[in-house]
């Protein structure tokens, strides 16, 4: 359920490095909570692939204008610009301007609707729900925020009456079912709801919410044969179980008087999870003879459950915009729901609102099971936003306060390594090594990390040695097959293997710009230039705008004759590199005035 978010991508490469340091330093390793409604089991490294389209324009802020000042068109305009700004607060304040002068307008009224929605002001929001639905009854998202409001006053009726006017399409067709049973219960018509939860049966995309809630309902009800039957049939439909399943169940079980079958789902669930802190409490409480609480406690609950699940696979499916409206309705039934408020953190963090993000984090108090998880994203979100030495602060302390727990030393260290502080985060990697002990399988991303840090720090032989042990752990990982293979051809050293392994990680990942490019580096080195002439415009549509990238295919096809081409990519990676990059533009700069010397070993750029 809250999977351990690891992007290995965004490598760029410094004196040969494929690796972008702030990055990675802010994304790998960090535990995370991703909140979705499916397996929390480890996974291999996971990175969106590489597309071919260049990155894309840094957005231009606008300037901040009086909302008073500006016509109803302006209004709006500044609103949509600051709306594409993601920026809530200046969007809201345009939008209610412009409703000021036009009340009226459909448009205006929607886009301020959403403004305030997205922010949390559900006061407001449901007043603008209510005059835009006035004007235009089919709006989909303030009906539903209307029927919700409708089923949190315990207005049964009216929630009901606005559900039937929604269109039934999208995850409409999954949530009206699930809200109406919901309705139901609240009306003590158990059958009722249970033929809405069996309405669902004609989508199999819909199977796990359908017997997760058939058990909520069937748990509420008493109906413990079938709780049990849809809990265990949510639970098998997903490998190694989510969180939210295995608390229900779980719960079911020690409530049941059965705390040994409540203990084996834990044990189960850590030994898919090892890392997991989640059911440290449930596996304390049930050696003190104690009994948990129900997942869900009455309809509010059941219902926020409902909007939990859709806003988690929305956000999954990188619908973050839709993921966030249905999480606020999540939290705006349950305002004490911990799920929910790392779900809305997660999704703030996708649109950079790093300090609101923390704010969400911080409604989770000390004996949630997902303190942990919190405390550690407060952290990672420090560092998003340049507080670098804050969150280090704060993960010390973690790591003081949990000692046989290694996750928040290795956070330190992607910091650190962030900053390039090669040697305080090498410092804070072999601290987690110590609680470690011997490495496994999944411990190959720290090892790849600290692996960095040292060459970075010019300690080759500990380094190589590091990726290796990753490689024994991880045969297959293609990130560190390429790091390795990549850093032995920039060396000169078993070019052979070295070329091997970076084949086997094209092989594993075909788009990926930045392998491909160190295929074609390696080729270069080698002397094959028109393999790598080949390989590095591979590499370049992949990523136009990458300067290592470029200087590569300048560099490859200088030695095929093709010096006009040459000299414009050799202008293209100058235009791309960044200031930090003083020795590297430097060469270039060489390059563009004398070409390249007679001998690739001394090339200057690579």
């Amino acid at each position: 359920e809250f999977a351990e978010p690891v992007n290995l991508m965004n490598m760029n490469r410094d004196n040969g490095v494929r690796f972008d340091c702030r990055a990675m330093g802010r994304k790998l390793l960090i535990v995370g909570a991703s909140v979705v409604l499916v397996a929390c089991v480890e996974q291999n490294a996971k990175s969106p692939t590489s597309v071919a389209t260049p990155a894309p324009e840094p957005v231009q802020q606008i300037s901040f204008v009086e909302p008073e000042s500006l016509s109803p068109l302006g209004g709006y305009l500044a609103g949509r610009l600051a709306r594409r700004d993601l920026d809530g607060a200046a969007a809201s304040k345009y939008f209610s301007q412009a409703l000021i002068d036009d009340p009226e307008n459909p448009d205006i009224l929607n886009s301020a609707f959403l403004a305030v929605h997205n922010q949390g002001r559900m006061r407001e929001a449901l007043e603008l729900a209510r005059r835009l639905i006035d004007i235009k009854p089919n709006a989909a998202v303030a009906g539903l925020t209307l029927a919700i409001d409708a089923l949190m006053r315990g207005e049964y009726d009216e929630a009901k009456e606005r559900l039937e006017s929604l269109p039934v399409q999208g995850y409409n067709s999954l949530l009206v079912p699930l809200l109406s049973a919901w309705i139901a219960v609240g009306q003590d018509r158990f059958d009722i709801a249970n033929a809405k939860i069996d309405s669902l049966d004609s989508n199999q995309a819909f199977f796990v919410f359908r017997d997760f809630h058939r058990g909520l309902i069937n748990d509420l009800a008493a109906e413990d044969d079938i709780a049990e039957r849809s809990y265990l049939a949510a639970h098998e439909n997903q490998s190694g179980g989510s969180y939210r399943t295995v608390t229900a169940l779980g719960g079911f079980y020690e409530r049941g008087g059965r705390p040994d079958d409540a203990s084996v789902l834990y044990e189960d669930y850590l030994e898919n999870n090892p890392d997991s802190v989640w059911f440290e409490a449930a596996i304390k409480r049930i050696a003190e003879g104690r009994t948990g609480q129900r997942l869900v406690r009455d309809v509010r609950d059941g219902a926020a459950e409902a909007m939990f699940g859709v806003a988690s696979a929305l956000l999954q499916e990188n619908a973050s915009k839709a993921a966030m409206i249905y999480a606020r309705l999540a939290v705006y039934l349950k305002p004490e729901f911990d799920a929910g408020n790392m779900l809305l953190g997660e999704t703030l963090e996708v649109f950079e609102k790093y300090e609101e993000a923390i704010v969400m984090f911080e409604l989770i108090p000390r004996n949630s099971p997902l303190f942990w998880t919190a405390q550690l994203k407060i952290a990672n979100d420090l560092d998003n936003f340049d507080r670098t030495d804050k969150a280090v602060a704060l993960l010390r302390r973690l790591a003081l306060e949990r000692p046989e727990r290694s996750d928040a030393l290795i956070s330190m260290g992607d910091m650190l390594r962030g900053q390039d502080r090669w040697l305080e985060s090498i410092t804070a990697y072999n601290e987690a090594f110590e609680r470690i002990g011997t490495p496994e399988r999944r411990h190959w991303r720290p090892l790849y990390a600290r692996g960095i840090s040292l060459e970075r720090s010019r300690q080759w032989p500990s380094a190589e040695q590091d990726f290796l042990t990753a490689l024994d752990l991880v045969p297959d990982q293609p990130f560190v097959l390429n790091y390795l293979g990549y850093s032995w051809v920039d060396q000169g050293i078993n070019l052979e293997r070295a070329l091997e392994m970076i084949e086997r990680a094209v092989d594993l990942r075909p788009n990926d710009g930045y392998i491909i490019d160190s295929l074609g580096w390696a080729h270069y080195r080698l002397g094959n230039y028109e393999l790598a002439v080949n390989y590095l415009e591979q590499a370049s549509e992949v990523l136009p705008g990458d300067s290592t990238i470029n200087d590569h295919l300048g560099d490859a096809m200088w030695r095929v004759g093709r010096r006009v081409e040459a000299n414009f990519q050799w202008q293209r990676a100058l235009i791309l590199g960044t200031d930090d990059e003083v020795e590297i533009i430097e060469a270039i700069k060489q390059k563009l005035e004398h070409g390249l010397l007679a001998s690739p070993v001394a090339d200057g750029a690579g």
